[in-house]
């Protein structure tokens, strides 16, 4: 495990530059590197807003230094600039703009003529050879502004009149159902850009959507790895367009904008393949906020091994769920993972001589072979409904979207007494304070010792990208954290977040699950019959061997898998 500062040798393009011309000492310059890294901003970025020199004299020093012209970026027209050469995420991240084409080269304004990968990226995607020319940081990202708003005006432009409403709805219905194409249709600006969105989130990886009216403007943004990310501003005109459209091909009533409505909708991908949205709508101050989660059905197939259990812990669960009758839980915060671990247990028993039936609000993944209910409230099927009717229906094994109260707690736990499997979730912090919060619902001790098998918490983190550097963290960090003295030996290298084109700049790509994994002992059982606390059954499991969310999270760490960052963001300790 590296522990030391970078040393002289390490520095590269634009700080090693600095650092020859002794412009700065390489204290100073590691530790702008360590603020660009830990807010996800470039390195000139964060030179330049220490105020640690002008943005016109370094814009100078690198037109000298490498050899590259400079020029005054006030001047330039922007309808003189090329239009649609370089798409305008890769000219926001990679701070870039073009401004002009002479048969088969670019030239292209940038701040830090080191950038390679930026040029590189440009020369990719328009298959032309790159010149660069240095420019002063602050003119060229007021010019990228200034881009934006020209792109969103344009946008602003192509919407043009007002779509008639009614023939916005029958034509989306015709597409949804029949899966037909409508030139009228698919001409709408609103529509295409809707799509455009749409494609972007899923080849992005993300989990969900917002759209986010305020009074000044409309934001969209994607989750991605569990974090939100700005993705576009269009038109603050059009937010009632987009959201007709989404509340059309989600069956949601337009008309109604005063109080919330969930619905769901459909994409196809391919013809194998099709992606299901869940939808929600919240009435705010300036329209409706409307988030869509992406509901993914390949992630069931993915398979116990590809989640993140250590060893130990996939035997542990696998024992469990493979029992004849007893209760699994699976207990985290919301977007922890909890119903992809439900959805692979399930899968796992999905056998042709098995009658598996869940109840779910609402389902989110479709599994055949598994008899799914969605729970409608206002029809009267609600959890202890649908579970009273599930045990009149020969099952074997019963899923349980949400513990919520003590009629369906004490319904599940008595099918977990009387011979069935039993699958559910809750929300609590750890494993521990599952059996406790079932306690606080009013659940009887001697059932849930009898009838839960074992628990599950769970958090996911975001798994480094290979673009990850090794760690300069000190010795006393990792033990703070939670690593034992003896771990600190050097035998493991800690890595951290750097950043690149395939990671979009965040140094993470992806993420891994970290587990608790805790099976109810005898031990834990006699503490559970007296009252026990949440504090005594956590110290019990860690006498049993029991790893808590962080030590499972620094398995991880040691792994090179995620960072130390990472981990004290996503557990306690």
């Amino acid at each position: 495990m590296s522990l030391s500062i970078t040393p002289h040798h390490a520095f590269s393009g634009l700080p090693q530059a600095l650092l020859q011309a002794n412009l700065f000492d390489a204290q100073q310059l590691d530790s702008i590197k360590r603020q660009s890294h830990s807010q996800k901003i470039s390195f000139i970025e964060a030179l330049l807003k220490n105020n640690l020199i002008p943005s016109i004299t370094l814009a100078q020093f690198c037109s000298k230094t490498f050899s590259c012209p400079l020029i005054d970026l006030t001047a330039i027209n922007l309808s003189s600039l090329p239009d649609k050469l370089i798409d305008s995420r890769t000219m926001h991240n990679q701070q870039v703009v073009v401004l002009s084409k002479r048969e088969n080269k670019l030239t292209v304004a940038i701040a830090d003529p080191t950038q390679t990968q930026a040029l590189d990226q440009i020369k990719f995607q328009t298959g032309l050879a790159v010149e660069p020319i240095v420019v002063c940081h602050k003119q060229l990202m007021e010019l990228i502004n200034r881009l934006g708003q020209s792109a969103e005006q344009n946008l602003h432009d192509l919407i043009g009149k007002d779509l008639d409403q009614t023939e916005l709805v029958n034509d989306i219905e015709i597409i949804n159902e029949k899966n037909e194409s409508n030139a009228e249709i698919d001409d709408a600006p609103v529509v295409r850009f809707l799509q455009k969105i749409l494609t972007d989130a899923i080849n992005m990886g993300a989990s969900d959507l917002h759209f986010e009216p305020f009074e000044k403007f409309y934001r969209i943004r994607f989750r991605v790895d569990g974090v939100l990310r700005d993705i576009a501003q269009p038109p603050l005109a059009i937010k009632d367009k987009i959201a007709s459209r989404i509340k059309v091909i989600s069956r949601l009533d337009i008309s109604e904008k005063r109080v919330p409505q969930d619905g769901r909708m459909k994409l196809n991908i391919s013809t194998s393949r099709s992606i299901d949205f869940r939808v929600s709508t919240l009435p705010t101050l300036f329209g409706e906020k409307i988030v869509m989660r992406i509901l993914d059905g390949s992630q069931a197939s993915l398979g116990i091994d590809a989640l993140g259990y250590e060893p130990e812990q996939k035997a542990l669960l696998l024992e469990a769920i493979h029992r004849p009758y007893g209760m699994v839980l699976v207990t985290g915060p919301t977007g922890s993972g909890k119903t992809v671990s439900l959805y692979t247990c399930l899968n796992i028993l999905n056998q042709p001589g098995i009658n598996i039936a869940t109840a779910e609000d609402p389902a989110e993944i479709n599994l055949p072979g598994v008899n799914q209910v969605n729970i409608n409230e206002r029809a009267g099927l609600t959890f202890p409904v649908a579970l009273k009717a599930f045990l009149r229906q020969d099952p074997d094994i019963i899923m349980v979207g949400e513990i919520r109260d003590l009629e369906t707690a004490d319904i599940a736990i008595k099918a977990a007494q009387t011979g069935h499997m039993v699958f559910s979730t809750l929300h609590t912090n750890d494993a521990p304070a599952t059996l406790t919060r079932l306690l606080n619902m009013g659940v009887a001790p001697f059932n849930i010792a009898s009838a839960v098998n074992l628990i599950t918490a769970q958090r996911l983190a975001r798994r480094l990208c290979s673009c990850k550097k090794a760690s300069t963290h000190s010795e006393e960090l990792f033990i703070k954290a939670g690593f034992e003295a003896a771990d600190c030996d050097g035998s493991w290298t800690a890595y951290h977040p750097t950043g690149c084109e395939r990671c979009n700049q965040t140094g993470y790509k992806g993420r891994v699950g970290i587990y608790q994994v805790m099976p109810i002992t005898t031990a834990m059982e006699k503490i559970i019959l007296t009252n026990g606390t949440a504090m005594e059954i956590g110290a019990q499991a860690q006498r049993d061997g029991i790893k808590t969310l962080r030590q499972a999270g620094l398995v991880k760490v040691k792994q090179g898998l995620t960072s130390l960052e990472e981990i004290l963001s996503c557990t306690n300790q």
